[in-house]
C-alpha cells in the first residue's frame, strides 16, 4: 500500500484518487477548499501548494505526486508559474515521481493527429504557459533530479467537469435552449473522458516505460460537436434541439461581459481544426483503452 499526493480536487484529480484508493493505496487530496471523494482510504487536506514548505510536507512518503490542480482559467499567466514551481521542488525534495495532467496547447496549430513527439510550438499565452512548464519539469527529469511524465487529453468530458462543452452545450440542450460553440460546428475533435485521464495518470506513475516523456489519454475521435451533441440529445430524450455556432462578433461581445469567455478568444483557432489525438503509445505501452461514448454522457446525463 504506497502513499499517493493528488494537488487538485476537480473532476479528473476526484477521479483519480478514487481509482487509486479503490486499488489499496492511501490517498492524500490536497486543494484549498479541502475537497474531494469520501473514501476511508482518501485523506482531504486544504492546503495552498504554492506553499513548498507545506506542500514538501504533505509529499513526504509519497511515492507519486500527481499534478492535477487547475488555476482560474483567466489566471494562466499569474497563477501557473508559482503553482507548478512549487510541485515540482516538493517532488523534488521528497524523491516522489512527478505525473501532470496537461493538454495540447503547447503543440500549437497542427491540423489532424498529433502524436506526443510533436514538439512545442504555442503560439497563444497558454500555449506558451503550458509549454514552459513541460520545458522545467522535463529538464529536472533530464537532469535526474526528479522522474517525471505528462498526460495529455483534449476537450474535455464526464460529470463535474468544467470545459467547453459541460459550461456552453451540455445544460443548455437538458434545459430545452440552444447550446453554442465558438467554432467550427462540424471539425472532428478528440474528446477525453475525466476517468479515462484519472486511468492514464495512475497507470503511467506505475509504468516504468513512462518518463521522461509524454502519453496521450486514449479518447473518441474523430467527433464533431455538432456529432456528440445530437449523440447527448438523444441519450438524454432531447427530441428537438439547438447548437448554434457562436460567431466572432458575439464571442467578442460576450467576453466584454465574462472574463473566462474573454479567454475563448486566443484559443479559437483550437476550434476550428481538426485536433485529433493518437492514442496508440498509450494503448500499447500502459494498456489503456477509451470508454465509451454512450457511458460517459449517460453518466454526465444522470450525474
Amino acid at each position: 500500500m504506497s502513499l499517493q499526493l493528488i494537488v487538485g480536487a476537480g473532476s479528473t484529480g476526484s477521479a483519480t484518487a478514487t481509482q487509486l484508493a479503490e486499488a489499496g493505496d492511501q490517498v492524500r487530496i490536497v486543494s484549498r477548499r479541502g475537497g474531494g471523494p469520501d473514501h476511508p482510504n482518501i485523506e482531504r487536506v486544504a492546503a495552498d501548494a504554492t506553499d513548498t514548505e507545506t506542500l514538501a510536507t504533505l509529499a513526504k512518503g509519497a511515492a507519486t505526486l500527481f499534478n492535477t490542480a487547475m488555476p482560474g482559467y483567466d489566471r494562466w499567466p499569474q497563477d501557473w508559474p508559482p503553482l507548478a514551481a512549487s510541485m515540482l521542488a516538493a517532488a523534488e525534495r521528497t524523491g516522489a515521481s512527478y505525473v501532470m495532467l496537461g493538454n495540447t496547447y503547447g503543440y500549437g496549430r497542427v491540423v489532424g493527429q498529433l502524436t506526443e513527439d510533436l514538439p512545442m510550438a504555442p503560439i497563444s499565452v497558454k500555449g506558451r504557459v503550458r509549454a514552459r512548464m513541460w520545458h522545467d519539469a522535463l529538464e529536472a527529469h533530464q537532469a535526474g533530479r526528479v522522474r517525471v511524465t505528462e498526460v495529455r487529453g483534449n476537450h474535455f468530458v464526464g460529470p463535474a467537469t468544467v470545459s467547453l462543452f459541460t459550461l456552453s452545450v451540455a445544460p443548455e440542450i437538458l434545459a430545452g435552449r440552444a447550446g453554442w460553440w465558438p467554432g467550427d460546428l462540424d471539425a472532428p475533435y478528440s474528446w477525453t473522458y475525466t476517468g479515462d485521464a484519472a486511468a492514464t495518470l495512475v497507470a503511467a506513475s506505475r509504468s516504468e516505460a513512462a518518463w521522461g516523456q509524454a502519453w496521450h489519454v486514449p479518447s473518441f475521435s474523430e467527433l464533431s460537436v455538432r456529432e456528440l451533441t445530437g449523440v447527448f440529445a438523444e441519450l438524454a430524450g432531447v427530441r428537438e434541439h439547438v447548437l448554434r455556432e457562436l460567431s466572432n462578433e458575439e464571442l467578442w461581445a460576450l467576453a466584454r461581459k465574462d472574463a473566462i469567455a474573454a479567454e475563448f478568444r486566443e484559443m479559437r483557432y483550437l476550434l476550428d481544426l481538426p485536433e485529433l489525438l493518437d492514442s496508440t503509445k498509450t494503448q500499447e505501452v500502459l494498456g489503456v483503452k477509451p470508454s465509451t461514448i454512450d457511458s460517459v454522457l449517460l453518466e454526465m446525463i444522470s450525474g
